[in-house]
């Protein structure tokens, strides 16, 4: 049986909301207006959450948010309607497969939520979380683009690099393990409350070893004073181990790039 052809308005709409199916670079321009739209959600959704703006006006919230939610839908089902226009998900089965995929999933998921908190009301956390999925959106739109190319060659990065850096992984984690052993055994009696376990002490080596140093708690016996000095200087190699690791990784790729070209970078992982 044959299928009918896609009518110009249904591959029109498919190429510029189907970033594979956009011929230019980058994303289309009804797709850059639905970023434009998802980025003024998340906005939206971060205002709310401050109650001295959210009093100011309830109702235009209200009406903000359902707005947000009519706009997504038609976007999806246009989107679903407009596959007709290619060939792999043309038909009822192609358009499930499409549906199925893990950018549609999450486009659903979102769409379900802000139905959810603007119909049952959700409010405090629960309802800001639901609005903040929006910013998932970004990530189903970039899957085609040049964001997606940068996505690509950073996993084909730590990928060429993965034996190397599972390495620098265990060394830190023993480190971070021998840190704290050392610090539970020489100021656990002093600061039971900070030293008083292995556990415990792994809050402050973490806080240590990665150099944040959050001050809220550390040693005060001298020579728990020289060993988190020891400790602390080890942090410079955990750091800098992986940070190596992934720049020559990474200026391999680019190299790569550079005699292959983008369009090979696009197809291939």
């Amino acid at each position: 049986m044959t299928t009918k052809p896609p009518s110009r308005l249904q591959s029109y709409l498919h190429r510029q909301l189907d970033p594979s199916a956009w011929p230019g670079a980058g994303l289309s321009t009804l797709n850059k207006c639905v970023l434009i739209i998802i980025c003024l959600g998340i906005v939206a959704a971060v205002a709310e959450s401050e109650p001295a703006i959210r009093d100011l006006s309830p109702v235009f919230f209200l009406y903000l948010n359902a707005a947000f939610c009519i706009l997504f839908t038609v976007e999806y089902v246009v989107r679903l309607w407009s596959l007709g226009a290619s060939q792999r998900y043309r038909g009822v089965t192609g358009r499930i497969r499409f549906a199925l995929t893990l950018p549609s999933i999450v486009d659903l998921l979102v769409i379900i939520g802000l139905w959810l908190d603007l119909f049952l009301g959700l409010q405090s956390l629960y309802g800001t979380l639901l609005r903040l999925l929006r910013v998932l959106r970004i990530l189903t739109l970039t899957r085609n683009s040049n964001w997606a190319i940068a996505i690509r060659l950073m996993r084909r990065a730590i990928l060429s690099r993965r034996f190397e850096l599972t390495l620098s992984v265990a060394f830190a984690a023993a480190i971070l393990l021998l840190s704290a052993t050392v610090l539970f055994v020489v100021e656990g009696d002093g600061q039971p409350d900070a030293f008083g376990s292995i556990p415990r002490a792994l809050w402050w080596a973490i806080a240590t070893l990665t150099t944040v140093g959050y001050g809220d708690v550390y040693p005060v016996s001298v020579i728990g004073k020289i060993c988190a000095g020891v400790s602390a200087l080890t942090s410079i190699a955990i750091v800098a181990l992986p940070t190596g690791i992934m720049a020559a990784s990474f200026s391999d790729v680019l190299q790569e790039l550079r005699h292959t070209g983008p369009k090979a970078a696009k197809s291939n992982d």
